[in-house]
């Protein structure tokens, strides 16, 4: 990235009051492993000082947490991975290039981005944490005056509040499964009251509308807009295809099969649709399903296997930052949820409520406990019982409660930077580029939702 350099006014207020975020982050925020680092550190002393767990126990704790991530940690280095393969072709960048044609200025850009973000969110969060940062670079490639940071924070802020809305939603998903773990006290929720009930819809357009209009108006003036530069390095490509045309060997015409690629191509696309036609789409769409339809694409977009295995080779180094750092938010949750921690911060937090605010001190509690527990589907595991029987005793409205935690449980995404690594992996940028602008953002959705959870089920 570089940055542009001429004389122009100062730019708006929100793109001055975004910058006092950005100049903080820029001297305080260090690399995302050592986030977590101090996070582990802070824990750990922390267990031992205000719960009955000594420091053996919490050691215990920590390393159960790190083995129980290791699956997760391989499934989100295989996206990464996968989805970048996939992004770095000459067919998917064709695509997208025809995409950002469509656009011409810098705000109509934005408001793309935004769009595509919660329309991909809605599909799956994952497809969307990999897709809107590639998009990103498509039309900053070819509009000039974008803000690259900014748009990067914007699309993944798309992604966070997409599953509010979205009926892929771990909690939500699971709330409507007749069996899960609460069934005995709640029963079965179906989404049309979880996720699709009229507060919690209102308060969702309110904060797309809001966090849209924001990031139009803190488009920064010309001479502070730093561009997206793609970093060059050699692509082996070509010298692959070339070695494919010239061997004459049996293994370099093995090496260079486009058949055996699309055998396993058409392999892959009839258990695509297998799984769709018997689950259906929205069932369909689990971790698991995303990465196997961009491996299976890959397969497709390059056409032999020694490009598909080269493709591959290139970009593995963009899985590091996760695999090494999943493990040990694992190890942060495992401390948190063992040493009964989490179970503390909401029992503080509920004590405090009554019928009506309960959703509100959900939200501040579930924000909270979203910084050690950054799964969705984990910390509802910790929270959600204690979360329902408060619900139940103050006679609140358990589908707002609900609502609340899936806010709580979202929005400290833009601060806790686990979620966002695979995307900034994906753009070749720093935590440091991004964070300020995800903090700015996490502070208008924390006053805009408390608000929201006050005034708009009032009029329900």
């Amino acid at each position: 990235m570089t940055a542009i350099a001429s004389k122009a006014p100062q730019g708006s207020f929100f793109w001055r009051l975004s910058k006092k975020f950005d100049f903080a982050a820029e001297r305080v925020i260090p690399d995302p492993l050592v986030f977590c680092l101090i996070f582990t550190v802070v824990l750990f002393f922390c267990g031992v000082l205000l719960t009955d767990s000594s420091a053996i126990d919490m050691a215990q704790y920590w390393y159960d947490g790190i083995w129980s991530q290791i699956a997760f940690a391989f499934q989100m280095s295989f996206m990464v991975v996968c989805c970048a393969v996939a992004a770095r072709s000459p067919q998917i960048a064709a695509g997208l290039n025809k995409l950002a044609r469509l656009v011409r200025r810098p705000v109509s850009a934005v408001l793309m981005l935004m769009v595509f973000g919660y329309l991909a969110s809605f599909v799956n969060w994952a497809f969307a944490l990999i897709v809107t940062p590639v998009l990103a670079v498509a039309l900053s490639k070819r509009i000039p005056g974008l803000h690259f940071p900014m748009l990067i924070a914007a699309g993944y802020s798309t992604m966070i509040l997409g599953q509010c809305l979205s009926p892929t939603g771990t909690v939500f998903a699971l709330l409507a499964s007749p069996d899960h773990f609460l069934a005995g006290k709640i029963g079965a929720i179906a989404q049309t009251e979880t996720t699709y009930n009229p507060a919690n819809i209102v308060i969702w357009v309110v904060l797309a509308v809001i966090t849209v209009a924001i990031a139009i108006m803190a488009l920064p003036p010309a001479h502070e807009v730093v561009e997206f530069r793609e970093e060059t390095e050699a692509r082996p490509e070509a010298e692959a295809g070339s070695a494919e045309q010239s061997g004459r060997s049996f293994a370099d015409r093995l090496n260079g099969s486009r058949l055996l690629m699309w055998a396993i191509g058409v392999l892959g696309v009839v258990m695509i649709v297998n799984t769709v036609a018997t689950k259906g789409l929205f069932s369909s769409l689990t971790l698991n399903f995303v990465i196997f339809v961009f491996l299976v694409l890959n397969f497709f977009l390059y056409s032999t296997p020694l490009k598909f295995i080269t493709a591959y080779r290139d970009n593995l180094k963009l899985a590091t930052d996760v695999m090494i750092q999943f493990p040990f938010y694992g190890g942060i949750a495992g401390m948190m949820a063992q040493s009964g921690m989490a179970v503390a911060v909401v029992g503080f937090f509920t004590s405090l409520a009554t019928a009506d605010t309960l959703p509100l001190y959900t939200y501040y509690a579930t924000s909270f406990v979203n910084l050690f527990i950054p799964s969705q589907g984990g910390q509802w595991i910790v929270q959600g019982d204690i979360t329902v029987d408060a619900a139940l005793l103050l006679g609140a409205d358990l589908n707002l409660v609900i609502n609340a935690f899936v806010y709580g449980d979202q929005a400290t995404n833009l601060l806790q930077p686990l979620y966002v690594i695979p995307a900034l992996a994906v753009v070749g940028m720093r935590l440091k580029d991004v964070w300020g602008y995800m903090a700015f953002l996490w502070c208008i959705w924390f006053v805009v939702t408390s608000v929201a959870l006050v005034l708009v089920p009032k009029f329900f």
